[in-house]
């Protein structure tokens, strides 16, 4: 059994703060065009937006073009069935569904607000959201008590043109079969031989074994309890949701049911399943006890009578939580982008065993930072993707639309799959769109090898795999083979199977070759001969540094392991700067790209230094597909007011004037002056055309410390600082740098060198 995580405390206050302060609750609007103007309002509202309407009037399904409409969902409720704490009134639950709302933006990015509607009688609910349900692209049911909630979402969704989910009872059941798929699968069993035991009939628990059934699970094999037993064929009191699924069983008893059972569904109450009962299962049980707050038995209970059982619960302090945030985002992100007119049960099929297949991959740092540094890895601890996998996003919804499209409920199929999952990967990563058209570049141009320096280390040979898997090269990896084999076989990965290679610097068959070379470089520096043939030995940046200067590979990226300064000094010895040398940051921030520059290697430029870095920054820009619009950034706005730095600057302008150089750039200026066409307005001699997208920084610390400011104010994202213009291509990364970073600086590494068309 796996141990059981670091549980997070917090006091009542702290959650009565958390919702109090700064601002009351969770949500609020914000515009999605600029209200800066007289003309701004005049479109915004009247006499500019007669004309969507007249449009809508004409044709309802207009509204999905010129309203949020499409990517809007209402989480709706009447609060008597509440986080298992009951029926508490249509205003207790607001909090609940203003978190539900909350996390639809964060993890889909989809619009979403909440609405509590005041009645316990299905007919007046039905009727409220039947006549305000146009207003939504999908409705997100919640917190409504059984059977109510089965009536409820079923009349609903015939009488609506739009996805009505009550994700308390398909959202449970999607991520238990994405784990009983996986589960199964690592117990070594087949879901049509699996006996079941659902303990817990209500909504979420039918919900889950009929989705089960149609993954494999057979009937047969199933029995269901609730609070008065097991439901059998002919049983009285019995409702018509759960006779559907009552079985010829001559178990009357839980303890019954549960002997020789290969699974045990819990969607009960704390203390239902006992030690007893998971002793008397069969070998390598299933046991999810899915009851919150508290589990119908913890998982320190059963690892006390069994350790061959896979576990999960609803809880985030165990392993393996069956959360619906994996669900009912993406669910509703592939409806709406197809226009789905409902959910059906294909699409819910779909998502279960899309998620099940993604927890069969590696599992990106990303999600690791976000558990403590906790590695995952697929198996009985991780059966279940984690809420905070960035691929979700991505990964799942393509499975929704493409289920929806297939069944004939999409009213805008969607014609390209793989633009449709870029899309997807902007929606929530500002870099995605910049990343595709590099990756892109580098696919279709000749195979590049690119050098991982440190190669034994486990995050570098997951990057080398993740490389190689996305077809962006061929990785080699420097180190002991021995070793890279052992933690690659501990990551669950397979060279062979993808062919990496892996060049060990003591004992290669080019180890005298890079030594004379190196040697021939340094011997007038103060290097003996068996000085270069340790660094060749020892040092694999020396190595790694000197295949690409030998032809033998045509990149590196390495820096994981020592800090920038270090290693560029190490590179530096074996290769030559071919032209100036600068740090290029590319920012991402609200929409709009900025490459910013020297953010590594001159510490306070003159002049002559600041112009060049101008024309490499905007050499680069040209040949990563853009056109250079360059601005010098300073305290100062063209001499107002006076100083050194000014004046460098402003001889810096001169330099590039008397050059003749083929890009637009102006300065001495602000940030505002370079990035908002207002501020410029007073300023009508200025030569840039539109914004700027190259910001020359005056200094490094003024570059460094802005990039990062505005990084750790989550205003942007930022790559690199990549390394620009040694003879060979080199990218050397942040000491401890995440798989999907050191996978970045390769993909640059690999793409110096080939032409993009300018966009």
């Amino acid at each position: 059994m796996p141990d059981q995580t670091d549980k997070q405390t917090f006091s009542d206050q702290d959650a009565l703060d958390f919702h109090r302060v700064p601002t009351p609750g969770k949500i609020s609007m914000a515009p999605t065009k600029p209200m800066a103007t007289q003309r701004d309002l005049s479109l915004a509202y009247s006499p500019g937006v007669a004309i969507p309407v007249l449009a809508i009037a004409q044709d309802a399904d207009l509204a999905y073009d010129y309203t949020a409409k499409g990517n809007l969902v209402a989480v709706i409720s009447n609060g008597t069935a509440i986080l298992g704490l009951g029926n508490l009134g249509h205003m207790a639950s607001k909090p609940v569904m203003e978190g539900k709302s909350v996390l639809f933006k964060r993890f889909a990015d989809v619009d979403s607000f909440d609405v509590e509607v005041k009645t316990t009688d299905p007919d007046e609910f039905i009727t409220v959201v039947k006549n305000i349900g146009d207003t939504w692209g999908g409705i997100n049911l919640e917190d409504i008590k059984s059977p109510e909630c089965f009536v409820i979402e079923s009349e609903l969704q015939d009488l609506l043109d739009i996805p009505v989910f009550h994700d308390d009872q398909h959202g449970t059941a999607i991520i238990s079969t994405a784990g009983l798929i996986n589960a199964a699968h690592i117990a070594g069993k087949k879901l049509e031989d699996l006996k079941v035991v659902l303990v817990g009939a209500g909504a979420a628990g039918l919900s889950s074994i009929a989705l089960m059934k149609a993954v494999g699970v057979r009937a047969e094999n199933t029995v269901i309890l609730d609070r008065d037993g097991v439901i059998y064929k002919g049983r009285d009191n019995v409702d018509q949701w759960k006779a559907a699924h009552a079985t010829d069983t001559p178990h009357r008893t839980l303890a019954e049911a549960m002997v020789g059972a290969d699974v045990v569904l819990g969607l009960a109450a704390k203390g239902a399943i006992t030690k007893e009962m998971v002793a008397s299962m069969a070998p390598n049980p299933i046991i999810f006890a899915m009851a919150n707050p508290d589990p119908e038995i913890t998982p320190e209970d059963v690892a006390s009578v069994r350790s061959d059982a896979i576990m999960a619960t609803g809880r985030s302090d165990y392993v393996n939580q069956v959360n619906n945030v994996l669900g009912f985002p993406y669910i509703f992100r592939g409806a709406l982008d197809v226009r789905a007119r409902q959910v059906n049960h294909e699409m819910k099929v779909a998502c279960a065993q899309a998620l099940a297949a993604l927890a069969r991959e590696d599992v990106p740092d990303e999600v690791a930072a976000a558990y403590s540094g906790r590695k995952l890895k697929f198996g009985p601890d991780y059966i279940i993707p984690t809420p905070f996998d960035p691929r979700l996003i991505w990964y799942i919804p393509p499975f929704v639309a493409q289920a929806a499209m297939d069944t004939g409920v999409a009213r805008r199929p969607i014609p390209d799959m793989d633009a449709y999952r870029a899309q997807l990967r902007e929606r929530v990563d500002p870099s995605a769109a910049l990343m595709q058209k590099i990756s892109s570049a580098v696919r279709a141009a000749p195979n590049k090898r690119v050098v991982f320096a440190e190669g034994e280390e486990a995050t570098v040979i997951r990057a080398a795999w993740g490389f190689k898997q996305a077809e962006l090269g061929t990785p080699i990896l420097v180190g002991r083979e021995d070793l890279i084999r052992q933690n690659a076989a501990e990551a669950g990965l397979d060279f062979d199977a993808l062919g990496i290679e892996i060049v060990n610097a003591r004992v290669s068959h080019k180890n005298t070759e890079y030594t004379d070379f190196l040697y021939d470089k340094l011997q007038r520096r103060g290097y003996l001969r068996r000085d270069v043939q340790r660094m060749i030995n020892q040092d694999r940046n020396y190595f790694a540094a000197s295949m690409v200067a030998r032809g033998d590979a045509d990149a590196v990226v390495t820096g994981s392991t020592r800090n920038f300064n270090m290693v560029l000094k190490e590179v530096r010895r074996v290769l030559d700067v071919k032209e100036r040398m600068i740090g290029l940051s590319i920012m991402l921030a609200r929409g709009r790209t900025l490459f910013v520059a020297d953010t590594s290697i001159h510490e306070l430029p003159d002049a002559e230094e600041l112009a060049e870095i101008a024309i490499q920054a905007a050499a680069t820009v040209r040949r990563l597909g853009r056109t250079p619009r360059v601005a010098f950034l300073s305290y100062s706005t063209f001499g107002n007011p006076p100083g050194d730095r000014g004046e460098k600057v402003r001889e810096a302008i001169r330099i590039l004037d008397r050059k003749g150089v083929d890009f637009e750039y102006e300065g001495e200026m602000p940030p505002e002056l370079a990035l908002d066409p207002e501020a410029r307005a007073n300023y009508p001699f200025m030569r840039l055309s539109a914004d700027a997208n190259v910001l020359v920084m005056p200094a490094i610390h003024s570059a460094s410390i802005s990039t990062r400011l505005v990084q750790a104010l989550g205003g942007a994202t930022v790559i690199g600082p990549l390394l620009v213009g040694l003879e060979k291509s080199v990218q050397i990364v942040s000491l401890g740098a995440s798989v999907s970073e050191i996978i970045t600086a390769a993909t640059f590494a690999a793409y110096d060198g080939v032409e993009v068309n300018e966009g």
